[in-house]
């Protein structure tokens, strides 16, 4: 498998005539080809030997979702509690597992940050390709089960909930672009985020509706990045009301703190990230 990687990376980042439209053609190329290189191993890695594969990924989140339908079904009678809780916990799944993986990506990959000549942005977003393909299986099915079941989006709120989607993967990029350079001096930075992760767990409102907190607390919750996203998509999927201009506007400019800030922190630290690893 390794041996395979080697190969597409060869190919991948061949060098190019940098500086001419065609030498940027070819850096485009060489990213994208790099990019499916390190995904498909990465996915061949992670479920070699596995009987059932990427069933794996799907189960995890799905085995959560009975055990805390099962749970708290009991204590919120809302109709809609059922479809809120799968679309929180659809949402809240990529954001963990991503984030976990972007923390580590750069170590994890630390045998070819010397070797082959790739950015290293690279290797840390690829590293997220598998979060977000159990998202988009999961975001497939749920609008889907909307449409069979009579309850099919408009067309505005389908377009909304994409650019949802869309937002918390910006956030999720910029963190892990952060975060994994960060990690490679500070070693506990791992361990630090899983505790943020389990807590957060209970700060975002996947397992409840906001609702049942007071209303001057709201402000601290939305200051949680997968909060917005959450609450969102569940007014655009299943409620079928689009949230106000005030409320896309804050949800934009969480978005472009998150990736300014992340976007800095990678520029600051990837130059001497060879140094660390």
């Amino acid at each position: 498998m390794i041996g395979e990687f080697g190969r597409g990376a060869r190919t991948a980042i061949a060098p190019t005539s940098g500086g001419t439209p065609d030498g940027l053609i070819a850096d485009c190329r060489a990213s994208v080809e790099l990019v499916w290189t390190l995904v498909r191993t990465d996915f061949k890695a992670r479920y070699h030997g596995s009987m059932n594969g990427f069933l794996w990924a799907l189960l995890k989140p799905a085995m959560m979702f009975a055990v805390l339908m099962t749970v708290f079904s009991f204590l919120f009678q809302d109709p809609r509690y059922k479809l809120n809780l799968i679309v929180g916990l659809c949402l809240w799944e990529f954001f963990a597992d991503a984030t976990k993986t972007g923390v580590v990506a750069l170590d994890a990959k630390a045998f070819l940050i010397k070797k082959v000549r790739a950015p290293l942005w690279v290797l840390v977003l690829s590293s997220m390709a598998n979060a977000l393909l159990t998202l988009a299986v999961f975001s497939t099915a749920i609008v889907a089960f909307l449409c069979i079941s009579g309850q099919a989006p408009s067309a505005i709120n389908l377009l909304c909930f994409g650019a949802y989607i869309v937002a918390l993967v910006v956030m999720v990029s910029a963190f892990a672009l952060a975060a994994s350079v960060l990690f490679l001096r500070v070693r506990d930075l791992n361990q630090v985020w899983d505790v943020v992760v389990q807590a957060g767990f209970f700060l975002a409102p996947v397992i409840y509706p906001l609702g049942i907190v007071p209303e001057r607390f709201h402000f601290y919750f939305y200051l949680w990045p997968p909060t917005p996203i959450v609450e969102f998509s569940r007014a655009a999927l299943l409620t079928g009301i689009t949230p106000t201009s005030t409320a896309h506007a804050y949800l934009a400019l969480e978005v472009v703190a998150c990736l300014a800030i992340g976007v800095l922190v990678f520029r600051r630290f990837a130059p001497r990230a060879a140094e660390y690893v």
